[in-house]
Protein backbone atom coordinates (compact mmCIF):
# COMPACT_ATOMS: atom_id res chain seq x y z
CA UNK A 1 0.00 0.00 0.00
CA UNK A 2 1.28 3.48 -0.90
CA UNK A 3 1.00 5.08 2.55
CA UNK A 4 1.77 2.12 4.78
CA UNK A 5 3.79 2.83 7.89
CA UNK A 6 7.57 2.32 7.64
CA UNK A 7 9.20 -0.15 9.98
CA UNK A 8 10.85 1.13 13.14
CA UNK A 9 14.56 1.89 13.09
CA UNK A 10 17.16 2.71 15.75
CA UNK A 11 17.74 5.95 13.80
CA UNK A 12 14.19 7.16 14.39
CA UNK A 13 13.56 10.07 16.74
CA UNK A 14 10.93 9.50 19.45
CA UNK A 15 9.33 11.97 21.88
CA UNK A 16 5.99 12.99 23.35
CA UNK A 17 4.20 16.26 22.59
CA UNK A 18 0.90 17.29 24.19
CA UNK A 19 0.67 13.73 25.44
CA UNK A 20 0.89 12.22 21.94
CA UNK A 21 3.65 9.69 21.32
CA UNK A 22 5.56 10.86 18.24
CA UNK A 23 8.03 9.06 15.99
CA UNK A 24 10.06 10.70 13.23
CA UNK A 25 11.38 8.11 10.79
CA UNK A 26 14.87 8.73 9.43
CA UNK A 27 13.41 8.84 5.91
CA UNK A 28 11.58 12.06 6.84
CA UNK A 29 14.88 13.94 7.01
CA UNK A 30 16.08 12.43 3.74
CA UNK A 31 13.06 13.67 1.78
CA UNK A 32 13.14 17.04 3.59
CA UNK A 33 16.71 17.56 2.37
CA UNK A 34 15.87 16.49 -1.19
CA UNK A 35 12.86 18.82 -1.38
CA UNK A 36 14.55 21.76 0.32
CA UNK A 37 18.01 21.84 -1.24
CA UNK A 38 17.12 24.06 -4.21
CA UNK A 39 15.12 26.44 -1.98
CA UNK A 40 18.04 26.77 0.45
CA UNK A 41 20.49 27.29 -2.41
CA UNK A 42 18.23 29.97 -3.92
CA UNK A 43 18.05 31.96 -0.68
CA UNK A 44 21.80 31.56 -0.22
CA UNK A 45 22.35 32.99 -3.72
CA UNK A 46 19.92 35.89 -3.17
CA UNK A 47 21.59 37.02 0.07
CA UNK A 48 25.13 36.44 -1.15
CA UNK A 49 27.76 37.39 1.39
CA UNK A 50 25.07 38.02 4.03
CA UNK A 51 23.90 34.38 3.86
CA UNK A 52 24.99 31.83 6.48
CA UNK A 53 25.37 29.28 3.66
CA UNK A 54 23.28 26.64 1.93
CA UNK A 55 23.56 23.98 4.60
CA UNK A 56 22.54 26.15 7.58
CA UNK A 57 19.58 27.32 5.48
CA UNK A 58 18.79 23.70 4.66
CA UNK A 59 18.73 22.98 8.40
CA UNK A 60 16.21 25.82 8.81
CA UNK A 61 14.13 24.29 6.00
CA UNK A 62 14.14 20.88 7.71
CA UNK A 63 13.10 22.45 11.04
CA UNK A 64 10.27 24.37 9.35
CA UNK A 65 9.04 21.27 7.51
CA UNK A 66 9.13 19.37 10.79
CA UNK A 67 7.09 22.05 12.57
CA UNK A 68 4.61 22.38 9.70
CA UNK A 69 3.80 18.69 9.29
CA UNK A 70 3.83 18.10 13.04
CA UNK A 71 1.21 20.84 13.46
CA UNK A 72 -0.86 19.17 10.72
CA UNK A 73 -0.77 15.74 12.37
CA UNK A 74 -1.40 17.20 15.83
CA UNK A 75 -4.56 18.73 14.38
CA UNK A 76 -5.77 15.23 13.52
CA UNK A 77 -4.62 13.80 16.85
CA UNK A 78 -6.34 16.54 18.88
CA UNK A 79 -9.55 15.95 16.92
CA UNK A 80 -9.30 12.22 17.61
CA UNK A 81 -8.90 12.99 21.33
CA UNK A 82 -11.97 15.23 21.14
CA UNK A 83 -13.95 12.08 20.33
CA UNK A 84 -12.36 9.96 23.03
CA UNK A 85 -9.69 8.27 20.89
CA UNK A 86 -5.99 8.64 21.64
CA UNK A 87 -3.57 8.71 18.73
CA UNK A 88 0.14 8.60 18.03
CA UNK A 89 1.93 10.69 15.40
CA UNK A 90 4.34 9.46 12.75
CA UNK A 91 6.39 11.65 10.41
CA UNK A 92 7.96 9.83 7.49
CA UNK A 93 8.90 10.20 3.81
CA UNK A 94 5.32 10.76 2.61
CA UNK A 95 4.59 13.44 5.23
CA UNK A 96 2.81 12.27 8.34
CA UNK A 97 0.17 10.06 9.88
CA UNK A 98 -2.07 10.39 12.92
CA UNK A 99 -2.62 6.80 14.02
CA UNK A 100 -5.51 5.91 16.37
CA UNK A 101 -4.23 3.79 19.26
CA UNK A 102 -5.19 0.17 18.75
CA UNK A 103 -5.72 0.69 15.02
CA UNK A 104 -3.65 -0.41 12.06
CA UNK A 105 -4.28 2.93 10.41
CA UNK A 106 -8.07 2.87 10.02
CA UNK A 107 -10.49 5.38 11.39
CA UNK A 108 -12.22 3.11 13.88
CA UNK A 109 -15.77 1.81 13.90
CA UNK A 110 -16.82 4.20 16.66
CA UNK A 111 -16.60 7.28 14.47
CA UNK A 112 -19.54 8.72 12.57
CA UNK A 113 -19.13 10.24 9.09
CA UNK A 114 -19.41 13.72 10.62
CA UNK A 115 -16.69 12.96 13.16
CA UNK A 116 -14.48 11.51 10.42
CA UNK A 117 -14.99 14.68 8.38
CA UNK A 118 -14.00 16.92 11.30
CA UNK A 119 -10.90 14.83 12.05
CA UNK A 120 -9.85 14.92 8.39
CA UNK A 121 -10.36 18.68 8.12
CA UNK A 122 -8.53 19.43 11.39
CA UNK A 123 -5.06 18.67 9.99
CA UNK A 124 -5.14 21.12 7.05
CA UNK A 125 -7.01 23.67 9.20
CA UNK A 126 -4.27 23.65 11.86
CA UNK A 127 -1.47 23.73 9.28
CA UNK A 128 -2.89 26.48 7.06
CA UNK A 129 -4.11 28.40 10.10
CA UNK A 130 -0.61 28.43 11.61
CA UNK A 131 0.81 29.78 8.34
CA UNK A 132 -1.86 32.48 8.11
CA UNK A 133 -1.15 33.60 11.68
CA UNK A 134 2.57 33.87 10.88
CA UNK A 135 1.85 35.84 7.68
CA UNK A 136 -0.34 38.28 9.61
CA UNK A 137 2.24 38.67 12.39
CA UNK A 138 4.99 39.42 9.86
CA UNK A 139 2.75 41.85 7.98
CA UNK A 140 1.75 43.72 11.14
CA UNK A 141 5.46 44.01 11.91
CA UNK A 142 5.87 45.85 8.59
CA UNK A 143 7.32 43.08 6.44
CA UNK A 144 6.15 41.03 3.48
CA UNK A 145 6.11 37.26 2.97
CA UNK A 146 7.67 36.49 -0.41
CA UNK A 147 6.43 32.87 -0.33
CA UNK A 148 2.92 34.05 -1.16
CA UNK A 149 4.15 34.95 -4.64
CA UNK A 150 4.73 31.24 -5.33
CA UNK A 151 1.13 30.37 -4.43
CA UNK A 152 -1.85 29.95 -6.78
CA UNK A 153 -3.19 33.21 -8.28
CA UNK A 154 -5.75 34.14 -5.57
CA UNK A 155 -3.17 33.76 -2.79
CA UNK A 156 -0.49 35.53 -4.84
CA UNK A 157 -2.87 38.46 -5.29
CA UNK A 158 -3.52 38.46 -1.53
CA UNK A 159 0.24 38.56 -0.97
CA UNK A 160 0.63 41.56 -3.29
CA UNK A 161 -1.89 43.50 -1.22
CA UNK A 162 0.06 42.67 1.96
CA UNK A 163 3.12 44.63 0.90
CA UNK A 164 5.93 45.59 3.23
CA UNK A 165 9.69 45.68 3.66
CA UNK A 166 11.82 42.67 2.80
CA UNK A 167 12.92 40.58 5.77
CA UNK A 168 16.41 41.79 6.52
CA UNK A 169 18.45 38.64 7.21
CA UNK A 170 18.71 35.35 5.38
CA UNK A 171 17.82 33.46 8.56
CA UNK A 172 14.63 35.45 9.25
CA UNK A 173 13.65 35.28 5.57
CA UNK A 174 14.16 31.51 5.58
CA UNK A 175 12.33 30.93 8.88
CA UNK A 176 9.22 32.75 7.67
CA UNK A 177 9.09 31.66 4.05
CA UNK A 178 10.24 28.08 4.62
CA UNK A 179 7.35 27.64 7.05
CA UNK A 180 4.64 29.49 5.13
CA UNK A 181 5.32 27.93 1.72
CA UNK A 182 5.04 24.22 2.61
CA UNK A 183 2.30 24.82 5.21
CA UNK A 184 -0.10 26.43 2.75
CA UNK A 185 0.94 24.30 -0.21
CA UNK A 186 0.80 20.99 1.68
CA UNK A 187 -2.42 21.96 3.44
CA UNK A 188 -4.16 22.79 0.16
CA UNK A 189 -2.69 19.76 -1.60
CA UNK A 190 -4.12 17.54 1.12
CA UNK A 191 -7.61 18.88 0.40
CA UNK A 192 -7.64 17.36 -3.10
CA UNK A 193 -10.29 14.60 -2.96
CA UNK A 194 -7.93 11.66 -3.39
CA UNK A 195 -7.78 8.93 -0.75
CA UNK A 196 -5.98 8.52 1.57
CA UNK A 197 -5.32 12.27 1.70
CA UNK A 198 -7.50 14.46 3.89
CA UNK A 199 -9.56 15.72 0.97
CA UNK A 200 -10.34 12.12 0.08
CA UNK A 201 -11.42 11.41 3.66
CA UNK A 202 -13.62 14.50 3.63
CA UNK A 203 -15.17 13.42 0.32
CA UNK A 204 -15.68 9.91 1.68
CA UNK A 205 -17.52 11.31 4.72
CA UNK A 206 -19.68 13.59 2.58
CA UNK A 207 -20.57 10.70 0.26
CA UNK A 208 -21.49 8.57 3.28
CA UNK A 209 -23.62 11.37 4.73
CA UNK A 210 -25.36 11.66 1.36
CA UNK A 211 -26.15 7.96 1.29
CA UNK A 212 -23.61 7.11 -1.42
CA UNK A 213 -21.53 3.96 -1.77
CA UNK A 214 -17.99 3.94 -0.28
CA UNK A 215 -16.49 2.99 -3.66
CA UNK A 216 -17.59 6.37 -5.03
CA UNK A 217 -14.88 8.06 -2.96
CA UNK A 218 -12.23 5.89 -4.62
CA UNK A 219 -13.61 6.54 -8.11
CA UNK A 220 -13.56 10.27 -7.33
CA UNK A 221 -9.96 9.79 -6.24
CA UNK A 222 -9.08 8.14 -9.56
CA UNK A 223 -10.57 11.06 -11.51
CA UNK A 224 -9.06 13.78 -9.30
CA UNK A 225 -5.63 12.12 -9.25
CA UNK A 226 -5.63 11.86 -13.06
CA UNK A 227 -6.59 15.53 -13.43
CA UNK A 228 -3.89 16.71 -11.00
CA UNK A 229 -1.27 14.43 -12.57
CA UNK A 230 -1.97 15.87 -16.04
CA UNK A 231 -1.88 19.44 -14.74
CA UNK A 232 1.34 18.80 -12.79
CA UNK A 233 3.04 17.20 -15.79
CA UNK A 234 2.06 20.08 -18.07
CA UNK A 235 3.40 22.50 -15.45
CA UNK A 236 6.75 20.74 -15.34
CA UNK A 237 6.15 19.20 -11.89
CA UNK A 238 7.18 15.67 -12.83
CA UNK A 239 7.57 14.35 -9.28
CA UNK A 240 4.11 15.61 -8.31
CA UNK A 241 2.65 14.07 -11.47
CA UNK A 242 4.18 10.68 -10.65
CA UNK A 243 2.93 10.96 -7.07
CA UNK A 244 -0.66 11.45 -8.20
CA UNK A 245 -0.44 8.75 -10.85
CA UNK A 246 0.66 6.42 -8.06
CA UNK A 247 -2.27 7.48 -5.88
CA UNK A 248 -4.70 7.15 -8.76
CA UNK A 249 -3.56 3.55 -9.25
CA UNK A 250 -3.89 2.97 -5.51
CA UNK A 251 -7.48 4.27 -5.59
CA UNK A 252 -8.34 2.18 -8.64
CA UNK A 253 -7.02 -0.95 -6.94
CA UNK A 254 -9.18 -0.11 -3.91
CA UNK A 255 -12.30 -0.15 -6.12
CA UNK A 256 -11.39 -3.71 -7.07
CA UNK A 257 -10.80 -5.02 -3.57
CA UNK A 258 -10.64 -2.23 -1.03
CA UNK A 259 -8.14 -0.97 1.45
CA UNK A 260 -7.35 2.24 2.99
CA UNK A 261 -5.74 7.45 7.79
CA UNK A 262 -3.62 9.98 6.90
Amino acid sequence: MLFQQPGESPYDLRFSILGFQTRIAWTFWLIAIVLGYNWARGVDFDFGADSPGTFPLLAIWAACILASILIHELGHAIAFRRYGIEASVLLYHFGGLAIPIGSRGGWGMRLSPTQNLIIAAAGPAFQIGAAVLLVLAVWFAGYRVAALEAMPAPLAAWGERMDGAELETAASYALVNFFVLPSIFWGLLNLIPVLPMDGGRIAQSLISLGGGHPSQAHWLGVIAAAAVAIFAYQSGQTFLAIFFVWMGIDNYQATQGGHGWR
